[in-house]
């Protein structure tokens, strides 16, 4: 494996580690205490177990950058999840466009942030088929 994709692998652990992070933050930074409680229980456990498994897989995809990086560009398995790592955040960013559109200043900058963390697997994803 050369620097450069051990270096973007590396980078995609990070990107995820921040977004776990950012996501334990929700309750805090969107003040969920106050605002979830407008929906039903069953609707408030959703959005926070959603909030929580989020967490976990992101936890997951950055465990899996840091300490599994020669597999990922070595195996098949490894660079099938190079391409799922890449799909999820190519995805989220569509949904950002499609859920918060794409006229806001924040949303803009979090558009180009999801296309980043796209490309931090895409690019090794695709240097491995070169």
């Amino acid at each position: 494996m050369n620097s450069f994709t051990e270096a973007m692998i590396i980078f995609g652990g990070v990107f995820n580690l921040g977004f776990a992070v950012f996501h334990l933050l929700f309750w805090r930074l969107f003040h969920w205490k106050e605002d979830l409680a407008s929906l039903t229980r069953l609707n408030r456990g959703v959005v926070q177990i959603l909030n929580l498994c989020l967490t976990f897989g992101l936890l997951a995809m950055a465990y899996v950058s840091f300490f599994h990086r020669s597999e990922l560009v070595e195996t098949d398995l490894g660079k099938a999840i190079l391409v799922a790592f890449s799909l999820f955040w190519f995805l989220r960013m569509i949904e950002q466009i499609a859920f918060f559109g794409f006229k806001k200043k924040l949303s803009v900058a979090m558009t180009f942030l999801f296309l980043l963390g796209s490309a931090a697997y895409f690019v090794p994803a695709l240097q491995t088929w070169l």
